[in-house]
């Protein structure tokens, strides 16, 4: 582990906070504050160990952006999502606009996630690339969704994710079945006359 290479994370906005406070400190008084467009870079004051020494191992958050800050950034990525669904159109007239995402399709990029993870989708002929912990990770995100929109889902969106969560664990199984089954069978030799 030692020759890992050592990194630092520079956080840029410290520095772009102190051109915020030189820029308002040279406003004249008769100017009136301009209200800038999108979000405001907010910087925290450090919280004392003091405040809260039961959660010693719990990242500091950031505060939750404002109902403004929200509302803001909404319409920014609303109106920037146009542009580009604009210029695939223009690109490509016999494309119509897309359908909104719904509850089902996030439940199919988990499920289809999972499934990659675990080698589907790999080439004929090619050796299938399995990622088995972030396969599990993957079906544990499944399984968070399902315990906490418990009672907050239609039948339909509720048996979607049930039968989807379903599918990706016995597929798991399978596949750490057939983990376990090469894992305890011998090493074979090498061709005799190779070193």
């Amino acid at each position: 582990m030692s020759d890992t290479p050592k990194f630092e994370v520079i956080d840029r906005r410290k520095i772009k906070a102190e051109e915020e406070q030189e820029n308002s400190q040279h406003q004249t008084p008769a100017e009136p504050e301009k209200p800038s467009a999108g979000p405001q870079l907010v910087v925290n004051e450090p919280r004392s160990e003091a405040a809260e020494p039961d959660q010693p191992d719990q990242p500091e958050l950031p505060p939750a952006p404002t109902a403004q800050q929200s509302r803001e950034q909404k319409a920014a990525y609303d109106a920037s999502s146009q542009r580009l669904e604009d210029i695939v159109r223009a690109q490509n007239p016999g494309v119509g606009a897309q359908p909104p995402l719904g509850f089902e399709q996030l439940v199919q990029q988990f499920y289809v996630s999972a499934m990659i993870q675990m080698g589907a989708g790999a080439q004929d002929g090619q050796r299938p690339r399995v990622d088995i912990l972030g396969a599990r990770a993957t079906i544990d995100l499944l399984g968070v969704l399902a315990e906490k929109t418990k009672g907050n889902l239609t039948e339909a969106e509720d048996r979607t994710l049930q039968t989807v969560l379903f599918e990706a664990r016995m597929a798991f199984l399978e596949l750490t079945s057939m983990i376990s089954l090469q894992a305890m069978q011998p090493p074979t030799p090498p061709p005799p006359g190779k070193k």
